[in-house]
């Protein structure tokens, strides 16, 4: 049986993690707080920004940045980043 959590960022329960998506007190209140889904949708917000930004994992001030948005996406607390993201129209819609 999967485990539930009140997600932070979807304001109701949904299916938990499997682990600690991230090192450290942060990873422990991801897991606690978020669900998966929340998470894929982190997953692909940070793709976006890692790109649009041109971030450098590599420096420690990319990582940080990263982490103040993740923090922001999943819990609230602040504005997002831009991304120049337009989801595709539905093309069942235009016909």
């Amino acid at each position: 049986m999967s485990r539930t959590v009140y997600c932070a960022r979807l304001q109701r329960e949904a299916e938990g993690l499997d682990a600690p998506p991230y090192p450290g007190a942060m990873g422990q209140r991801i897991f606690e707080n978020v669900s998966k889904e929340a998470w894929q949708e982190w997953q692909a917000h940070q793709t976006r920004v890692i790109n649009e930004y041109h971030l450098s994992l590599a420096e420690k001030k990319s990582r940080d940045f990263l982490t103040q948005e993740m923090e922001k996406f999943l819990f609230g607390g602040g504005e997002l980043a831009e991304t120049g993201y337009v989801p595709p129209k539905d093309a069942a819609k235009d016909t």
